[in-house]
């Protein structure tokens, strides 16, 4: 749905955007992350014809948006920035009037979309008297009034409190579950990205530093977590013995080939060294995030 080939974008000298390349398969939930200033709104501008690229391709539904702007987001729906909408006006006339800029859209699709985003009941009700939540589900279903295959969502739940951000995700989990879109999500949320999506790309400085599977990030590899009172001498005697090859954060251990945390366990309490506690440790998606971004990209010295 989404190919991106060695695309890139700068801005007088500075590059946003660097040799990205990245492909989003039909159905796919998937997050692209990274810091503020990473790139991300950049590419997805680009993505949405917004944003004009220095060089690369970009094609959507298997179109080029750069040639072929109208066909590649046909079946699109996007929340990017900052939606504006009319405060004066209800939502419903707001989505009449946003259906104007793409297709002429029936009520009864505009009936549909607003069930669909939970507005039911405030449809009528002018913009201005709406809360951060309800406006973030008025321009979702600005983003579903084409009755798109797949949506491109920029920090939908900027903004938004906890309870706000929980029904953001199940609704977008619902859409994805239900309609069957394909969705790319931009988020600084871990937590939401983590709960929602299969797949992610991770921006550092405008390159692309990881992209992969969420399964595999959260993938131990032989990653174990040891609590004791002198984990600096625990760590050296484990490596003389050959149990560890690694250490990390002074709590971390990785395991060599065919060795267990039993192995190590009774190395250390034989040897006098009080253990409480060792466990393996499953990789937060938090955890992996903040370990690419601390590298330098490539090319810096």
């Amino acid at each position: 749905m989404i190919a991106l080939s060695q695309l890139t974008k700068k801005f007088g000298g500075r590059g946003a955007v660097n040799d990205l390349t990245l492909a989003v398969p039909r159905g796919e939930m998937f997050g692209l992350l990274g810091h503020n200033g990473a790139g991300k709104s950049t590419a997805i501008g680009m993505m949405l014809g917004q944003v004009w690229p220095t060089r690369g391709e970009v094609r959507v539904c298997g179109h080029d948006v750069t040639t072929h702007r109208a066909q590649a987001l046909q079946k699109v729906g996007a929340i990017f920035e900052a939606p504006a909408f009319y405060d004066y006006l209800s939502g419903w006339r707001n989505l009449e009037i946003l259906s104007h800029y793409t297709a002429p859209t029936s009520a009864a699709r505009i009936r549909e979309v607003v069930d669909w985003v939970g507005l039911t009941g405030r449809e009528l009700s002018p913009v201005k008297t709406y809360s951060h939540g309800m406006r973030a589900r008025l321009a979702l279903a600005q983003a579903l009034l084409p009755q798109p295959e797949m949506l491109i969502l920029d920090e939908p739940g900027n903004g938004l409190d906890p309870e706000g951000i929980a029904e953001m995700r199940h609704t977008i989990a619902r859409l994805h579950r239900e309609l069957g879109l394909t969705i790319l999500l931009s988020s600084h949320q871990l937590a939401e990205v983590e709960q929602l999506c299969t797949r992610i790309a991770v921006l550092n400085q405008g390159q692309k530093v990881f992209e992969g599977l969420i399964a595999d990030v959260k993938a131990t590899r032989g990653r174990v977590q040891l609590k004791t009172p002198d984990f600096a001498a625990a760590t050296a005697l484990l490596r003389q013995r050959g149990i560890i090859t690694d250490v990390a954060d002074g709590k971390y251990i990785s395991l060599g080939e065919g060795q267990t945390i039993a192995e190590a366990t009774k190395l250390l309490v034989g040897a006098n060294f009080s253990v409480e506690g060792i466990w393996q440790h499953e990789q937060t998606l938090e955890d992996f995030y903040l370990g690419l971004i601390k590298r330098k990209p490539e090319g810096e010295n």
